[in-house]
């Protein structure tokens, strides 16, 4: 079992094979803009490498946004960029880069604005994605490429590019302590024992979110059930707002409501405090594995064998196959692995009778003991 600890969650998955040879590169650099979950699965890829080559030196050239959770890993350089203000971030990195240079890129983005930005990036090997996954042309901006695989979680599929330099171990490894003052606001939130519901109840996709009465049924149920605490959380997005204050008229128990309020790490500390996240596939049901926190994850759209909570995916309530069936026509083994079902009324598929019943094999299961 993992030590659940704040801000610091450890598995060690044992591989055979013999350790990389040397010389040991002295910098990398490390491709992946966006978004929160898949920056969040590449921060155990770092660790890896950190603990093979603890001289090696980290440039990781992330989105603005991510690298303000990111941050707590102060020992790596954050070179950023805004989606939105893109070619004037991209005029002042070819200004940084231009007299660097690197031992090898890990190209781990697949966008056409991630492999621009690759060009920049003066290093002799430029590892990326086999040919069958580096999708919009990634093939033209890499000279090497990891191993072909098929059919694996994203954070999976990242251990190969470990792989691809030499490194045979895996280290699930985030080792990301927080602030004392998220640490704090965590605790005014969440301030004793009492187990506690957290719902992030919005993806940045709008096809993956629930319907707020939904929500609140299960809130309803975990109040009255199991006399749990329920936080809202989120961003400050007029649609997060909007859900939150839907859920909140709806419930016969209305919950906390903590929408817009935290930073990012607030939200992980909030999320390592927390008994159990009710989610649907969005950021922080990947933030939760950073804190070694369960996630109940409502998954439609998107396969959870994919781009599931990495350590909670038996908890999560799928309904993908259904969905393959009756908006693709096909079983969800025929459908390419990336493939999204992004279709109006898909979430319905999910009841909410579904997700109490699984909220009580949770609460039921030993699961909820802190350590």
């Amino acid at each position: 079992m993992p030590r659940r600890n704040a801000g610091i969650a450890v598995i060690i998955l044992p591989m055979t094979g013999s350790p990389p040879a040397a010389p040991p590169p002295t910098r990398i650099c490390i491709i992946r803009l966006s978004a929160i979950g898949d920056t969040c699965h590449t921060v155990p890829i770092i660790r890896t490498l950190q603990r093979t080559w603890p001289g090696c030196k980290i440039s990781w050239i992330i989105g603005r946004v991510e690298a303000k959770l990111m941050s707590l890993m102060p020992e790596i350089e954050f070179l950023t960029v805004n989606k939105r203000e893109f070619w004037t971030d991209y005029a002042r990195l070819r200004r940084i880069l231009s007299h660097r240079r690197f031992d090898v890129l890990l190209h781990m983005h697949v966008s056409f604005r991630a492999s621009l930005l690759s060009m920049l990036v003066h290093a002799p090997i430029k590892l990326g994605f086999d040919r069958a996954r580096s999708r919009d042309f990634q093939w033209l901006f890499t000279n090497r490429r990891i191993r072909p695989r098929h059919r694996e979680h994203v954070l999976d599929s990242f251990w190969g590019f470990t792989e691809a330099l030499g490194i045979t171990e895996r280290r699930l490894e985030w080792q990301m302590p927080l602030p004392a003052d998220a640490i704090a606001y965590a605790h005014a939130v969440i301030p004793d024992s009492r187990p506690t519901l957290l719902i992030s109840p919005c993806s940045s996709h709008s096809m993956r979110n629930w319907r707020p009465e939904f929500y609140a049924a299960v809130a309803d149920h975990a109040a009255q059930r199991w006399n749990m605490r329920v936080v809202l959380c989120g961003g400050p997005s007029p649609i997060e707002r909007q859900m939150s204050d839907r859920i909140r008229a709806l419930a016969q128990h209305p919950p906390l409501d903590k929408v817009g309020s935290d930073t990012l790490p607030q939200m992980l500390a909030l999320l390592g405090a927390a008994t159990v996240l009710l989610t649907p596939d969005s950021g922080p049901a990947h933030m939760a594995a950073i804190v070694d926190t369960p996630v109940i994850g409502l998954y439609a759209p998107t396969n959870p064998d994919r781009s599931g909570p990495y350590h909670s995916r038996q908890w999560c309530v799928s309904r993908f196959a259904e969905a393959a069936r009756l908006f693709m026509g096909r079983e969800p083994e025929a459908l390419p692995w990336w493939v999204k079902i992004e279709k109006p009324g898909v979430m319905d598929l999910i009841r909410p009778e579904a997700v109490i019943q699984r909220l009580d094999e949770f609460m039921q299961s030993g699961h909820t003991a802190r350590y």
